[in-house]
């Protein structure tokens, strides 16, 4: 293939990846990956660096944006960063211990549980009469943020903080032991168990992958995964989709960033299915 009909390729996909990735909470790797690999024949250990530099791009060019309009709960992200990042560590002990293919299924049935329970929620707020837990209260976790789609000032509680807290602990185990994003369980966790608007949840889990893979991105760059002429268009077409997609987000209602969401979730639970069964989709 031509190098500048690669680059291309590469950057209209890392736009789409860009776009996804501040809308949802997620990182660029569930287009990234596939793209690189499938359709353009790049070795996996150079597009899981390349992923890993999506996600810090995405939460660049979101993370920042979400902060500076309030969307973003600081308290809850570096709260929770606790569990995911003991989580992480503890996924790379015991990746030798348990067999990948049982991995990848219990990971899909997790997703299409955790796709249908948000389908089933048919408001764009959560229910007014949330209580919030004594932990909140007690950390200070509540928060309010400025909705440009509703007009006016969305205040919230926030519950069940001991529930997010483990399952936290299960996303970054999750994501140490496949190599995938957290951001495909954090967003469901902080919707689910805390009782958070969805454009929170994302804007947060925006926050904490950023923070992620900054740490692991040395690693990956001395061990020279990460190749210039890949991670550069992916790195540019990221953070340009990341840019239109907080745009994008600010102006949708909850209601439909959660079944753009559902969607993402099913795909990614039918791919890990399928690696689990050994089922080529390629």
């Amino acid at each position: 293939m031509d190098p500048f009909q690669f680059f291309l390729i590469v950057l209209l996909g890392s736009i789409i990846a860009g776009v996804l990735g501040a809308l949802l909470g997620l990182g660029g790797g569930i287009i990234i990956i596939p793209m690189l690999t499938l359709a353009l024949g790049v070795d996996i250990h150079y597009a899981i660096g390349a992923s890993i530099v999506s996600v810090i791009a995405t939460s660049s060019g979101a993370a920042a944006a979400y902060v500076r309009d309030r969307i973003t709960n600081l308290r809850i992200g570096m709260l929770l960063e606790i569990t995911t990042t003991t989580g992480a560590v503890s996924g790379a002990f015991i990746a030798g211990l348990i067999s990948v293919k049982v991995l990848y299924i219990i990971f899909a049935v997790v997703l299409a549980y955790s796709a249908v329970s948000m389908f089933r929620k048919q408001h764009d707020e959560r229910q007014p009469d949330v209580q919030a837990h004594p932990w909140a209260r007690r950390l200070r976790l509540a928060g309010a943020y400025s909705d440009a789609r509703q007009g006016r000032v969305v205040a919230y509680d926030v519950a069940g903080v001991p529930l997010a807290l483990a399952l936290m602990y299960v996303a970054g185990t999750v994501s140490g032991l496949l190599g995938i994003g957290g951001g495909i369980l954090k967003v469901p966790a902080m919707d689910m168990a805390m009782k958070l608007p969805m454009k929170v949840s994302t804007a947060t889990s925006n926050f904490m992958i950023g923070v992620t893979a900054a740490a692991s991105a040395g690693v990956y760059f001395a061990r020279g995964d990460i190749v210039p002429f890949i991670a550069g268009p992916v790195a540019l077409g990221v953070l340009i989709g990341a840019t239109l997609g907080t745009h994008l987000m600010i102006r949708l209602n909850n209601r439909s960033i959660r079944q753009v969401f559902v969607v993402v979730l099913i795909a990614v639970a039918v791919q890990m299915a399928a690696r689990g069964l050994g089922i080529g989709l390629s």
